[in-house]
């Protein structure tokens, strides 16, 4: 049997509860007057039952609760584990050294049932006490003890009196009988019969010792006629054998049962002034102290504390707050039904001395003191969300120490996870002053709602539940019934929602508690009712829940708000009605932006655009759009598109030359059929759509494109491919050409190449391709040395002794547009240096100009034929505004031979 056990406690629960925290198990020691205090922190953090072993030289002896009461050993322990020791200096097992220094050892033995593991501390401490009075009267939470100075033959008290007088050591010293005296009776006991029934006593150096445990057959009640506070005491007559003789001594000591009094605040512990059965005749009171668990408070820490030590006539008083951090709360469930007590342990010193015989007595009392249980002030309060149909239950001013474990529903019980599981959001929530609280959300859609209908489309909801609670560690259960109700005109409206993929709208509506009653006919998409037969079209298909349809991007029901770059911006408006009460059920206003390439360019110099009705021109008439040059019409129109289709070089199709681009534009704007007049009604703005096609040429490279802004309605600027290419003529007629295959082309020394540069795919009749510069190398890279000049400035090189000659483009030839084409040839030759052939193969390149004929020619586009006056420049001439540059080479030419 051990002193003090949480056998029925896991170490799990400890720490889920914060009773313990991990690791936390000090063990402190100091001496606190005539007592030996050992304290322990959450010492149950290692283990689920603790026993205490006091050591006897190398004997250990376990500390039972009988014994403790015998020996002068106490303990006490809060529901979170932190545990007090007191162990009387006079106790049994303590090296007493002259009465003035004592040294208590004890092991600590902390034992997990859960892991089987055991834990030992052992505790060593050494306290001086010299201030002994005359007689001590200790009153622990177990036992009583009393202590008297054993006094020489001539200093005698009146309560030490001699019974035979022996030479001095003729005798062992030592206790041999006592005398109980109860009222009515006397019981003797020698000591060994004595130490049976529980008593204990026992002879230091200088003093004599008795300790009785509380309740034995020798000790009583004593109802004090002045103080009226209730006592239990025992008086015992001590015979033993001193050095001068066989001596009695009438001990006492009386202890408080009562003395407490309680209010909502406030806990006052009345104490007598003096005990009457303790002593005679007059005193005085030289002390008194008060301390909480065994340690004295000066003032100032009284006053922190709020406790208070008053004195009456008849009474010490000491009064402390309820609720003092010293205490500690604990739950308890009282007929099923949550209450809470407070625990605090004051003690009391006084020291007295006798008006007659001046002896002093020392009176120490430890009292735990435990408040009547209170109802637990715990509140509950119903915070049902109605717009968001929830049930809020919350809760609070529960301790620590209360657990939730299940709660009931009308359906069944459940734990505190399943209903987690249940979405049902079961929390508990802890505070600083260290209450805690338990919350519960519950929707009004959960099974475990009950629900009636009271009247035309109102619903009572209602929610009856038990909150199902323990109260650790003991495991103690109560409960806790809550019931909360609703009243909600709650039709639940059908709701639409929708998503867009790459080119439809995707719609669902879900029906709400009215179920299928709501049908898909009663949606009207765009400005139109849904019917069978656009359900048909937009694969409209539902169950008992929802209904679901598709919608293009460019049905009659949506609307165009704008265009970007490369996408138009739809919507689809719809609409859920009621068409008995005329009632908007739901809508959704859903827009989304779908791809839309509005312009193209084309490589044979053609362009296609796309015009599109949208919201800001409601009056716009598609079939009433043209191109600048009005008689270019739509190939295609309908009530929301128009297409048109046209070459680069109609339609009044502007271009403008740039450094490196070429770009072509032409605009759409509605008109009259029959006036031509600009068309413009007061209720739309002006409709212009700009649409324009960037062409970057050479001989290979894709035509880059950019943006330019118009006025809305906006749409892409289009790109298009051109290629300037150069080909080898198998002979002079330039009716075939060497293909890549071909390549390197071989020829012997002055044999003619037949050369062609042309502009490719292109319709443009006023563009006209110029070949400014061509010259030879020995390498691919046009800039590489040595070069040979071919052609300098649009004319042959006068200095070439293998003359090029320039060969006119005739209409009858292969080339569509003659402007379009420049042919040259040239004798085939090779670089040498010091007479000595430097390489087999050479490289053609040319400069060439593509220039716009209809406009006013400047700069290189008005260049003609002319002797060069200086030697060519790779790059030297820049193209105007009118004219764009590019550069082309031919694949290798070898010599042969």
């Amino acid at each position: 049997m051990t002193l003090f056990n949480f056998s029925s406690l896991s170490v799990c629960s400890l720490l889920q509860l914060g009773f313990l925290s991990p690791g936390s198990s000090g063990v402190r020691s100091d001496c606190a007057g005539n007592l030996m205090r050992l304290s322990l922190d959450k010492a149950l953090a290692l283990g689920n039952q603790l026993e205490v072993e006091a050591v006897n030289d190398t004997q250990h002896i376990q500390i039972t609760p009988a014994l403790a009461a015998q020996c002068g050993y106490s303990m006490e322990s809060d529901p979170w584990g932190n545990t007090r020791i007191y162990t009387s200096l006079m106790g049994c097992y303590v090296d007493n050294k002259d009465d003035t220094t004592f040294t208590v050892g004890l092991t600590l033995r902390m034992y997990s049932q859960a892991s089987s593991e055991m834990v030992s501390h052992d505790v060593s401490q050494t306290c001086s006490y010299s201030r002994w009075a005359s007689r001590e009267i200790l009153c622990d939470r177990n036992y009583m003890e009393v202590s008297q100075y054993m006094a020489a033959p001539d200093k005698r008290s009146e309560h030490q009196r001699p019974l035979m007088d022996i030479k001095q050591g003729s005798a062992t010293p030592g206790i041999w009988k006592l005398t109980f005296h109860t009222p009515g009776s006397v019981v003797p006991m020698v000591l060994g019969e004595a130490e049976q029934n529980g008593y204990s006593a026992r002879i230091t150096s200088k003093r004599l010792v008795v300790r009785s445990p509380y309740s034995t057959s020798e000790t009583y009640q004593y109802p004090d006629g002045v103080a009226k506070i209730p006592m239990e005491m025992f008086k015992v007559s001590v015979y033993y054998n001193a050095p001068h003789g066989l001596s009695v001594v009438d001990m006492a000591a009386a202890c408080p049962t009562g003395g407490v009094l309680f209010n909502e605040d406030l806990i006052s512990w009345y104490v007598p002034r003096s005990v009457t059965p303790l002593l005679d005749g007059a005193v005085k009171i030289i002390e008194v102290h008060m301390g909480i668990n065994g340690q004295r408070l000066d003032k100032s820490q009284m006053t922190v504390h709020g406790y208070t030590l008053s004195q009456t006539e008849f009474h010490i008083i000491a009064e402390m707050r309820v609720g003092s951090p010293d205490g500690y709360y604990k739950s308890h469930a009282l007929d099923y039904q949550y209450h809470i007590t407070y625990t605090i342990e004051p003690m009391l010193e006084v020291l007295w001395k006798s008006v007659k015989t001046q002896e002093d007595t020392r009176y120490k009392i430890l009292f735990p003191i435990t408040t009547p249980a209170m109802p637990g002030l715990n509140q509950i309060s119903n915070n049902a969300v109605p717009e968001d149909r929830v049930f809020d239950v919350h809760m609070w001013n529960f301790l620590y120490d209360v657990e939730l474990v299940n709660i009931t529903f009308s359906s069944g019980v459940f734990t505190v996870e399943e209903c987690n599981a249940m979405g049902f959001a079961v929390q508990d929530h802890r505070f600083p002053n260290g209450t805690k609280s338990f919350s519960l959300k519950v929707p009004f859609d959960a099974a475990v709602v009950l629900k009636h209908n009271t009247g035309p489309l109102v619903t009572n909801y209602v929610l009856s539940a038990v909150f199902g609670f323990i109260i650790m560690p003991e495991y103690t259960p109560f409960a806790q019934p809550v019931e909360m109700q609703v009243s909600l005109q709650d039709v639940v409206l059908p709701t639409v929602t929708g998503v867009c993929d790459q080119g439809h709208f995707h719609i669902t509506v879900k029906y709400g508690n009215q179920g299928a009653s709501f049908d898909a006919f009663m949606t009207i998409a765009g400005p139109r009712q849904i019917i069978p037969e656009i359900a048909e079209a937009y694969k409209l298909q539902g169950n008992a829940t929802h209904f679901s349809f598709s919608v293009p991007y460019d049905s009659p029901d949506t609307a165009f708000e704008f265009l970007n770059s490369d996408s138009v911006r739809a919507r689809l408006d719809v609409l859920l009605w009621d068409s008995h009460n005329e009632w908007v059920l739901g809508d959704l206003h859903l827009a989304c932006s779908f791809p839309l390439v509005t312009t193209q360019c084309h490589p044979n110099g053609t362009m296609s655009a796309l015009a599109v009705k949208v919201d800001s021109t409601p009056n716009l008439v598609p079939s009433w759009l043209t191109l600048r040059d009005m008689s270019c019409k739509p190939v295609f129109s309908d009530d929301r598109f128009a297409y048109f289709y046209f070459g680069v070089d109609s339609c009044g199709t502007t271009r403008t030359f740039f450094d490196d681009r070429m770009l072509y534009e032409n605009e759409i704007r509605p008109h009259y059929h029959n006036t031509g007049k600009a068309y413009s009604s007061p209720a739309d703005p002006e409709y212009k759509q700009t649409i324009s096609c960037y062409y970057k040429v050479d001989q290979s490279q894709t035509v880059a494109f950019g943006y330019k802004k118009s006025n809305q309605p906006a749409a892409e600027i289009g790109t298009g491919q051109l290629m300037v290419q150069m080909r080898i003529a198998k002979d002079v007629s330039y009716e075939s050409f060497h293909a890549a295959e071909d390549y390197p082309v071989t020829k012997y020394l002055k044999e003619p190449v037949y050369f062609e540069v042309e502009l490719m795919h292109s319709v443009d009749q006023h563009l006209e391709l110029i070949l400014m510069n061509c010259w030879a190398t020995l390498e691919q890279d046009r800039t590489s040395l040595p070069s040979w000049d071919i052609i300098i400035n649009g004319c042959a090189d006068s200095d070439d002794s293998y003359v090029t000659i320039l060969h006119p483009v005739k209409n009858h030839d292969r080339a569509a547009i003659l402007s379009h084409a420049k042919r040259f040839s040239i004798k085939m030759f090779t670089f040498t240096q010091e007479q000595e052939l430097l390489k087999h193969e050479i490289y053609v390149h040319c400069d060439a100009l593509i220039c716009d004929k209809s406009i006013r020619k400047e700069g290189a586009c008005s260049r003609r034929c002319a002797h060069p006056t200086s030697t060519r420049k790779a790059g030297r001439h820049q193209s105007s505004e009118s004219a764009h540059q590019t550069q082309i080479s031919s694949g290798p030419i070898r010599l042969n031979g």
